[in-house]
């Protein structure tokens, strides 16, 4: 069990390491967006849409796990229900 948790704290601790990198990374796309789309260039809505797909995964991922607990929770109640309805 203490092996499991140094793991994770480990993997926790480079993930944030990491990170700072990720930014700068982010803040020079949007630089050569800007400049791109004031030179009449479109890369810019491709960028965009980019981003888009990428976050609508997530959003559609936690939105399917919760319609299935939501269903799941809602099948169990019914069920106790009818079974203390029978008693």
């Amino acid at each position: 069990m203490l092996k499991r948790i140094l793991f994770l704290l480990l993997i926790l601790v480079a993930s944030f390491a990491v990170n700072p990198t990720v930014k700068a990374q982010c803040s020079m796309c949007t630089i050569n967006a800007e400049q791109g789309t004031k030179n009449g260039n479109t890369q810019g809505k491709g960028l965009n849409n980019g981003i888009i797909y990428l976050l609508a995964i997530p959003y559609l991922l936690i939105t399917g796990i919760g319609l299935l607990w939501y269903r799941n929770y809602r099948k169990k109640t019914n069920t106790t229900l009818v079974n203390a309805n029978q008693s």
